[in-house]
């Protein structure tokens, strides 16, 4: 699934927060929601509630980010299926015996990853993949890391224009993906990719050391940011981290 896919633009205040100021947010958010003891349902419900209220600020219907939450399934599948198989003592539930601690242990799985995905999904919609990347090089991330990170967002659209011109290709020769003897005409098609993306990498390379490469993207000038917009950008994450803290407090 591409950054842009992910990316749903628009002009509302939380698509118009820095990208710095949201990446803080989500990864406070996704720490306190780890934090937060595995009982305190009480506090996983404030968190989706949190989410709700950022999502209708945003501007984002419930039904763009429940299809691609769709990415956490094998997850909830063990979830789902730890209450069977843990260990430990069982009790009855609507005349199935269940295990307590595996039961826990999914829930715990369950409530986490999906509240972790949906912050992720939050970020990436309302920040678009050149944001992201200028928000990571403002939090002084290595530059390597984001250099590799904004090559790979550009090209990565290209090579998988390129893969579906090249199964078109094979369609076209007869080729049919049903028939388990042609799998080795896919693995060949991918491996030509594979030699292809690389070449066209060292072309690109030496073009850019030809235009004067450094190493390192430009970055553009960006204003600073008031303490309001901090607080505003940082205030779900924060009502988050009060709930997780009375939780911890609490058990």
């Amino acid at each position: 699934m591409s950054a842009s896919v992910l990316h749903r633009p628009g002009d509302s205040a939380v698509h118009r927060l820095p990208a710095h100021v949201k990446i803080v947010a989500a990864f406070a958010a996704v720490l306190a929601v780890v934090a937060t003891p595995r009982e305190a349902v009480w506090a996983f419900g404030l968190d989706l509630a949190v989410l709700l209220a950022v999502w209708s600020v945003a501007g984002v219907p419930v039904g763009w980010f429940a299809r691609r939450a769709l990415i956490e399934v094998p997850f909830v599948l063990l979830a789902v299926l730890l209450p069977f198989v843990g260990g430990g003592p069982r009790t009855d539930v609507l005349g199935v015996a269940v295990s307590v601690e595996g039961t826990l242990a999914g829930w715990n799985i369950l409530a986490k990853g999906t509240l972790g995905v949906l912050i992720s999904l939050t970020l990436a919609a309302t920040t678009g993949p050149g944001e992201l990347l200028a928000g990571l090089r403002r939090l002084r991330v290595p530059r390597l890391f984001t250099t590799i990170a904004s090559l790979m967002l550009r090209y990565a659209e290209v090579i998988v224009a390129e893969a579906r011109r090249m199964r078109i290709a094979r369609l076209c020769r007869g080729h049919d993906p049903r028939f388990l003897w042609q799998a080795a005409a896919v693995a060949r098609g991918i491996g030509v990719l594979f030699l292809r993306s690389y070449e066209r990498g060292e072309r690109v390379h030496l073009a850019m050391l030809a235009r004067g490469w450094t190493g390192a993207l430009p970055v553009p000038a960006a204003p600073p940011v008031g303490p309001r917009r901090w607080l505003a950008g940082v205030s779900p994450a924060a009502v988050v981290a009060i709930g997780s803290g009375v939780a911890l407090w609490l058990t």
